[in-house]
């Protein structure tokens, strides 16, 4: 087998996380990623642009960084709290756990038609898949990015499997799949602040208009499966879900037009969220036209 350093260096973080106190990871882990803004200049064009957006406001230069070490920190402890999801008892998990709203979900579940959690990159969401799946017991399945590493895609469904959650990557043939799990009344979680495929929508988020993903959407019209939003943080040393009523899912026209009315209903519940702990949000690619276009303008600059 070629030597894989990638894959060496997920399972390296994910044998630490599993080995050290979890406070002394953390800040182990939030020292190495403060390098990250100074290293990696695109991340941190793309984080000061997402904090803009998120705040509403124009940053001063020394407000703005220290806010972007904070997003770093957050990417640090996500991926530290994920990394010891495997090695926790489902006492464990609970116990870094905390909620409000969930019986927006147990209402859906027992209503039988499915439910689509529409989750933002927040916090820590894969602490929350776990509980639902390791503590009520509900049947979770998480789409997933694609990976091109074969050896990193095998064990990253390997570690989701084993904290509890059932792994689909995205790709041919996934939506009939879900369909199938829905009307077998699955938990869907569904990452909807980033398009990665090409069947998103546009729609108008944080003031610009992008693509987001359609999959919600289309599923909750194609099923009768409810759509409902949660968003996951960091509070104090536990993880703490805020699950809010379902979005309203109905036919009113084409539905192309219907698809986009939806999404754009989640989009504007996504801000809501996000802006509530803006160093928490994590997407640290392009995500707009106009980031493509900064980051463009920035290798010009440099090629110049």
């Amino acid at each position: 087998m070629a030597f894989n350093p990638t894959l060496m260096a997920f399972k390296a973080v994910a044998q630490l996380a599993q080995t050290l106190p979890a406070g002394a990871m953390h800040a182990a882990s939030s020292v190495v990623t403060s390098a990250i803004p100074w290293v990696d200049a695109e991340r941190r064009i793309i984080a000061e642009r997402n904090l803009a957006r998120s705040t509403g406001r124009i940053l001063a230069p020394a407000e703005q960084a220290t806010l972007v070490q904070q997003v770093f920190a957050s990417y640090a402890r996500y991926y530290t709290d994920t990394a010891r999801l495997p090695t926790l008892t489902p006492a464990e998990v609970d116990r870094g756990f905390s909620y409000e709203g969930f019986e927006h979900i147990e209402d859906s579940v027992a209503a039988g038609q499915g439910t689509i959690l529409v989750v933002p990159h927040l916090g820590g969401w894969e602490w929350a898949g776990s509980w639902l799946a390791r503590v009520p017991g509900f049947a979770v399945t998480a789409v997933v990015e694609p990976l091109e590493n074969d050896e990193l895609r095998e064990w990253m469904q390997g570690w989701r499997e084993a904290v509890g959650m059932q792994v689909l990557p995205l790709g041919p043939g996934l939506g009939g799949e879900l369909v199938q799990r829905l009307r077998a009344n699955h938990v869907i979680c569904l990452m909807s602040d980033r398009n990665l495929g090409d069947s998103g929508v546009e729609v108008d988020f944080f003031g610009e208009r992008t693509h987001l993903p359609a999959g919600a959407a289309t599923l909750a019209l194609r099923t009768g499966a409810r759509i409902v939003p949660l968003a996951v943080y960091h509070r104090g040393h536990v993880n703490h879900a805020v699950v809010e009523p379902p979005i309203v899912v109905e036919r009113e026209g084409r539905l192309r037009a219907d698809i986009t009315r939806v999404t754009q209903a989640i989009a504007h519940r996504m801000e809501a969220q996000i802006r509530r702990a803006p160093t928490q949000w994590i997407v640290l690619q392009p995500n707009w036209p106009s980031d493509h276009a900064a980051l463009a303008a920035r290798r010009d600059g440099a090629r110049q």
